[in-house]
This record gives structure tokens, sequence and C-alpha cells, in this order.
């Protein structure tokens, strides 16, 4: 195929996927193997953070009206009841926080269980059992909606979410990191609901959240490949010349074109639907992973 075409390909994988609760590393893994990309290869690995970083700007740019309403309420929050620690912004960067230290200490885990095709398939699995059944637990009460007393949920915005809140999504957020295949919007989604958040608040969090922590994580691993040498880090270091930039640049495009799009579409989505489509792909996607390792082992 095509390096361009190939490009255009990977980039609405990486779009599509990237803020879905389906994990997107395991779907560009996938594609990868798939479409005969060497998972060892630096220019390769280089090209799968560099499109991520092309759909991580389209976060700021769809919920820019709401961050610029965020930072124009900071400190107090728009009923003056907050604190820089509790206002909305403060609780993003606390769960960044409680994600980045461990999720640092753990580099090698992550970066072994990455070319790992049974670690996705099973985590892709288990993810989607876990969605169900969170969703399941808080469905009534997102029938009821958010005038009714009954029902488990009781923080229906982002703004009013607390601080334990907050670090407890933090702290699920590092098994995404730890087992691709987990999907960080799922992790982050699932501890939101089980904390008692709704699907809308839980979502509106998990992308803000989502803004630090795959900012962070992009730009740790492109300075780590830039500074590195050739062979001295899992991106390679490769040298890159004006074809391999402009195909990197195509997928950055498309994947963020495609991402803003499925931001878009999730938001609307999820308020009438909820998550439990996402997981029963989950669990196919999941099984077809694992039948095709146990494929090529026979």
């Amino acid at each position: 195929m095509h390096d361009y075409l190939l490009s255009v390909v990977l980039g609405i994988v990486e779009g599509l996927t990237e803020f879905l609760p389906v994990s997107s590393t395991a779907h560009l893994r996938i594609s990868e193997v798939l479409l005969h990309i060497s998972l060892a290869s630096g220019y390769w690995k280089m090209y799968t953070v560099v499109i991520q970083l092309g759909a991580i700007l389209s976060l700021p740019v769809y919920f820019g009206p709401r961050i610029a309403a965020f930072l124009s309420t900071f400190p107090r929050g728009e009923r003056g009841d907050r604190t820089a620690i509790t206002h909305p912004l403060g609780l993003t960067l606390i769960a960044f926080v409680v994600t980045a230290g461990p999720a640092f200490l753990l580099t090698k885990v992550i970066g072994k269980n990455l070319e790992d095709l049974r670690v996705m398939g099973w985590s892709l699995v288990i993810g989607g059992v876990i969605m169900w059944l969170t969703d399941a637990m808080n469905a009534r009460a997102e029938r009821l909606g958010p005038g009714a007393a009954a029902g488990r949920v009781h923080t229906w915005r982002m703004d009013d979410m607390s601080l334990p809140q907050a670090i407890w999504i933090g702290a699920c957020q590092i098994l995404s990191a730890v087992f691709p295949g987990t999907s960080r919007s799922m992790s982050t989604i699932a501890a939101g609901q089980v904390a008692g958040m709704s699907r809308a608040s839980a979502l509106e969090f998990s992308f803000f959240l989502s803004m630090p922590t795959m900012a962070a994580a992009t730009v740790y691993d492109l300075l780590k490949s830039v500074l590195s040498k050739a062979g001295d880090n899992p991106l390679g270091g490769a040298g890159i010349d004006a074809h391999g930039w402009g195909v990197l640049l195509v997928g950055a495009l498309v994947a963020f074109v495609v991402a803003y799009l499925s931001v878009a579409w999730f938001m609307a989505w999820v308020r009438k639907h909820g998550f439990v489509p996402f997981a029963i792909y989950r669990l196919a996607a999941g099984a077809i992973v694992l039948l095709y390792i146990v494929r090529l082992a026979g």
C-alpha cells in the first residue's frame, strides 16, 4: 500500500478510536500487524506518536468555549464555592498528577506490554465487561435524571465533582497505561460512573483529563526520540526525510479532523444511548484478537 494512503488509513483509525472507549493503542497495533508494518520500526513508532498528537489537538479546539468559561471562573467557580484545588481545572490537574507519577515509574513495563497482543486482547475483553457492568449499574438513575431522588448518580455536571472523585479517576487511569487495550477513556469513564458521576459528566472529565495526560506522554516520547541516539530508545531515533515528514503530516491532519468529528458525535450519543454498544464492541474485538493469537500459535 502506498505510504500516503497507509497514513490516511492509520490516521482514520487513530482519530476514530483515540477518544472512544475502545483503545486506540490496540487498534493501531492491530492495524499495523494487518497492514504488515514492522512494530519494531523506529519510524512507524514515531508516526504513532505524531498522529496521536494530531488527535489531541482536536480537544482544545472542540472544548475551547468550555475551557474559556472555566478559566474565567477560576478559582472560585461559577457559584463562588470552589478553591484552586476543587475548581474543575484544579481537579483535572490533580488527577493528572496522580496518574503521571506511577506511570513514569512503570515506563519499562508499559513499553513491554505495548508489543503484546495477548495483553491487548484480554484488556479489551475485561474492559468491555467492566464498562457494561458500570453503565448498567447507573442505567436507572440516568433514565430518571437529576430531578429524581432515586439512583446512585449524584454528580451530574463536571463542575460539581469532588476531590476524592478526581483522585480515584486519576488512579484508575494508570491501568490504561500499564495494560494497552484497557483504553484511557474506558478506565476514566468507568471510574467516574463507579464514583457516582453521570455518563455526561464522567465523559467530559475524561476528555479534559486526556488533554494534559496525552500531551505529556506524547511530548515525553518525542523528546526521548529526538534527544537519544539511534537504537537507544523504543522510538529508534530514526532520521526522517521529506517524504517521511509528508507521511507524518498527512496522518496527523487526518487524525485531527476525524478525532474532532468523533468527539462531537460521542458527546451527543452518550447522553441518549450510554456505553453498552462500545462494551459489546470491545468484547468482540478482544475475542477476535485472542483467536488470532491462538491461530498463530497453532
